[in-house]
């Protein structure tokens, strides 16, 4: 860990600048695109919403150019002073551009699902490019068929972020600690500048988005904004993952990934069409047993900060029981925390 400690130091004198600044540019290119946003694609209220009005939501087009805004930058100067360690990293930024692309196309011309499950591909793709061609995280299996999986993984992981993205401050619960766990763990020297840099980046660009969004939310994400911010966590939860971290990679996004695997399966189970929208998942049978959102995104908010902790404890604990016991303590919250969404309120 030693190179990558020695990287921290020379990102953490300026975590404090790239955080204020990606958050002030998020809120500004809010403030000043939201005309723009009211005109075109509003989100309708249908059956399956949990809004009431027409409202914009194309706020992830700020929160992803503040993040790559303020990143890309960095990791240039980074670069030129000898301190950046590694050029495939903007292949990230590209790769995350296509999806905001995507999104914004699908939004206006309601792309068939076959376009975007190619737009997703060759966008992973690219992402999985940016990683060390060395990087392993379970090496007991040949490097091409992991490489196989992690696509699959990744590609579902960027559709469950997208489809966890439905009720208001949901995403802002679920990013902000997410990037703080990283950020920490990367302060304990796990993981290169590039990926210190764009997690304070997408944290104060989710910071700066979340007073349009709180509730009742004036401005929506979008999916351009969830499928390039699920790529971009991908590809960060993959560096903490290969620096042999995998639980603490596994615990951070655990709420989403349960919450929408769970939900996946019982819809398969039941026969229904699992490509088709629906309002099953259990933040939204919370919304429909009677709590109201606040109620919901703070306890994802509270669940997730013990997230953090437990991914950060398994990293620094000495014992080799620490990274197990961590887990099963992170499977008992999320579980505890879907069983009362799915009582509702007693």
């Amino acid at each position: 860990m030693t190179e990558a400690a020695d990287a921290w130091h020379s990102v953490g004198n300026l975590a404090p600048l790239i955080w204020l600044a990606s958050l002030a540019l998020c809120a500004l290119l809010i403030a000043v695109l939201m005309p723009l946003f009211r005109n075109f694609a509003l989100a309708v209220p249908t059956s399956r919403s949990s809004h009431g009005a027409p409202t914009p939501q194309w706020g992830g087009l700020a929160v992803v150019s503040a993040t790559l805004a303020v990143a890309a930058p960095v990791w240039l100067a980074g670069q030129l002073l000898g301190s950046h360690t590694g050029a495939d990293a903007y292949l990230v930024l590209l790769g995350a551009l296509g999806l905001v692309v995507l999104g914004a196309a699908d939004d206006m011309l309601n792309l068939g699902a076959v376009t975007k499950l190619v737009a997703q591909t060759v966008a992973i793709i690219v992402m999985l490019a940016a990683l060390p061609d060395d990087m392993r995280i379970v090496p007991l299996v040949p490097q091409a068929i992991e490489r196989g999986l992690l696509f699959f993984g990744v590609l579902w992981f960027v559709n469950l972020v997208n489809f966890m993205d439905g009720i208001d401050w949901m995403m802002v619960a679920e990013v902000v600690p997410v990037t703080v766990g990283i950020a920490l763990i990367g302060a304990l020297g796990a993981l290169p500048p590039d990926a210190l840099v764009l997690a304070l980046a997408l944290n104060g660009a989710m910071l700066g988005f979340a007073p349009f969004n709180r509730p009742v939310a004036r401005l929506f994400m979008g999916d351009m904004g969830s499928l390039p911010i699920g790529l971009i966590l991908a590809w960060l939860l993959l560096l903490v993952a290969s620096s042999g971290h995998l639980v603490a990679a596994v615990l951070l996004p655990l709420y989403f990934i349960a919450d929408a695997s769970v939900t996946l399966l019982r819809r398969l189970r039941a026969g229904e069409r699992v490509w088709e929208a629906h309002r099953t998942h259990f933040y939204q049978r919370a919304r429909d047993g009677g709590f109201i959102t606040i109620e919901i995104v703070g306890r994802v908010f509270a669940v997730n900060l013990g997230l953090v902790g437990l991914a950060v404890l398994s990293v620094v604990a000495q014992s080799s029981w620490a990274a197990p016991l961590a887990f099963l303590s992170g499977l008992c919250l999320v579980a505890w925390l879907m069983i009362g969404f799915a009582r509702g309120r007693q």
